[in-house]
């Protein structure tokens, strides 16, 4: 049963991080935007029977919820901390997986492989750690030719600021390393 340590507001106003004493999951995220996404996770799809609560993005010893904007935030921390404390805290999983449940682009050419690995790279050391600070976090969905395919998760997924002024700043970071790539939010 993981405690709640502290509960921080994000950018987005309409989401809350709760940071946790106990892990949830060791490094697999699990991102729902929906009941029906939720399915067969027993914490996600008891959130998302709370009333007006519109995401859910966990991670770790860190779980971000997103409410639609017509929630009193008092009223809902204090419901959306039952099912919380109730979840069971993350058991010991084998590296593979953890190794299976990361994100996977399929059909690359070993050139190709290793331009996702360095974009990858400089997203998980200058970007990821910025995101997740705020509740959320970034996917990479594909990549094609000079076109990066990217989802965010959690707290950023429904952040006005994450589709503007975060992606021209993740664009800027990457042309370091490909002056012609086009990142795109989906």
């Amino acid at each position: 049963m993981p405690k709640i340590a502290d509960i921080a507001e994000t950018p987005n106003p309409n989401a809350r991080k709760f940071l946790l004493r106990e892990p949830l999951s060791w490094g697999i995220a699990h991102s729902y935007e929906n009941t029906e996404q939720a399915q067969g996770d027993a914490l996600a799809s008891a959130l998302f029977a709370i009333p007006h609560v519109s995401n859910v993005f966990y991670i770790d010893s860190w779980l971000t919820v997103t409410q639609d904007g017509q929630a009193d935030w008092d009223q809902l921390l204090r419901d959306i901390a039952v099912p919380v404390r109730a979840a069971p805290a993350a058991g010991a999983q084998s590296a593979a997986a953890i190794f299976a449940a990361r994100a996977s682009v399929a059909d690359l050419s070993p050139e190709e492989k290793q331009r996702l690995d360095d974009i990858e790279l400089l997203l998980d050391q200058q970007i990821r750690p910025y995101l997740q600070s705020d509740g959320g976090d970034l996917h990479v969905l594909s990549l094609s030719g000079n076109q990066l395919v990217v989802h965010y998760q959690g707290a950023c997924g429904t952040c006005p600021s994450s589709i503007s002024g975060t992606l021209q700043g993740i664009q800027n970071l990457l042309h370091t390393l490909e002056p012609d790539l086009e990142v795109i939010a989906a």
